[in-house]
């Protein structure tokens, strides 16, 4: 798979088939990783990968749990702008159309919305965190560092759903996993398995802005 491929076929899995995926994949896809861009070489991220009975443990944990009084940091200041919310929307009415949810059915979009407690059935988790000193540059580069990770297991046969949901937990998972709160943020989760081809949440048309409408190409005749 060159990487073209990779880019056009990594998408968010949310229907897995919760087959083993060996340690061997996972630390050369990881290794690999390690060249991905990082401002002044800083590398700020880190990870804790879980699997088996330690992550059984976590979710059942999360599922007799509710989100935290105060978010580990904010992601929905786009929601101000009329542009950026009507992708968010744009989004949701083919995600929740491709399961036959109606817009006004808030209880089953609350129970797909609870799946990301199990990362939709993914045998792996890698938990994304970080120092809290880490500003906006250092943020930038652990997203290079994830999408690294992200293209690398498509070329491995692997697929993944990045989720930030899991920040909505991030005290609860720290304490789970040994990290300090004080010290560190939890940025997202990184459910990683094979994708079920055949579950429509994982094939429905995602909605891209035109390339004209986000770039401008100067100098060129």
């Amino acid at each position: 798979m060159n990487v073209a491929e990779a880019v056009a076929t990594r998408r968010s899995i949310r229907a897995f088939h919760d087959t083993p995926v060996d340690l061997a994949t996972i630390r050369r896809v990881l290794d690999r990783a390690r060249m991905a861009p990082s401002g002044c070489n800083f590398q700020p991220w880190r990870a804790t990968v879980l699997t088996g009975k330690p992550l059984a443990a976590l979710q059942q944990k999360l599922l007799a749990s509710e989100p935290q009084d105060s978010i580990e940091y904010s992601f929905s200041e786009p929601n101000q702008s009329p542009r950026h919310l009507a992708r968010l929307k744009e989004l949701g009415a083919c995600m929740y159309g491709s399961l036959g949810i109606a817009r006004e059915d808030t209880a089953l979009r609350e129970q797909v919305s609870r799946q990301n407690l199990t990362s939709f059935g993914a045998p792996v988790l890698l938990l994304c965190h970080f120092e809290r000193f880490m500003g906006p540059p250092q943020w930038s580069d652990v997203g290079m560092w994830l999408q690294t990770i992200m293209l690398l297991l498509r070329e491995e046969g692997l697929d993944s759903c990045p989720q930030e949901w899991m920040a909505l937990y991030a005290r609860l998972i720290k304490a789970e996993i040994g990290v300090a709160d004080e010290e560190q943020i939890l940025f997202c989760g990184v459910a990683i398995d094979h994708r079920d081809p055949d579950a429509p949440v994982n094939t429905f048309e995602r909605p891209r802005v035109p390339l004209d409408e986000q770039v401008r190409f100067v100098g060129w005749e």
